[in-house]
């Protein structure tokens, strides 16, 4: 195996335990989350229409250079301010979240992620609720990419 392939395998696996234990922790306070960056909340949770895709950095990608410019697609959704106690169903904001790290709670859809280290990252990223906790089931995009030394 080639080192490309081998670490295109190595990429691929990360997304998908990444994406397999994020749709474990489906708001329901159940210990298979990987991150506890955006609360579980028991009880009901509002479901959203909202469709989510990490734009930039592409999954696979390698970059230069200690930053990234990171751009996401929200479709069938609002983004309105991160505090609110009014849950509406498609609105809401995003929480960044590099390395199993909450990075950032924001209201846009672009943002550089900056010092970055050399070697793979993950990146996801979820749009939840005005309350900061998400929505059921969980609208979130992980990708993985390499900075190269």
């Amino acid at each position: 195996m080639s080192h490309r392939s081998a670490r295109a395998a190595v990429v691929v696996a990360a997304l998908a335990f990444a994406l397999a234990a994020s749709a474990c922790g489906g708001g329901s306070g159940s210990a298979g989350s990987t991150s506890s960056a955006t609360p579980t909340v028991a009880g009901n949770r509002p479901a959203s229409t909202a469709t989510l895709s990490i734009i930039t950095p592409k999954n696979g990608q390698v970059v230069h250079g200690a930053t990234v410019q990171m751009k996401v697609s929200l479709k069938g959704a609002k983004i309105v301010p991160a505090t609110s106690a009014t849950i509406v169903p498609d609105e809401g904001h995003l929480h960044v979240i590099l390395d199993d790290q909450l990075i950032s709670m924001t209201g846009q859809t672009t943002q550089p992620l900056s010092n970055l280290t050399p070697g793979q990252h993950l990146l996801k990223v979820e749009f939840v609720a005005s309350d900061h906790a998400p929505f059921d089931p969980r609208v979130i995009a992980a990708v993985a990419f390499e900075v190269a030394s």
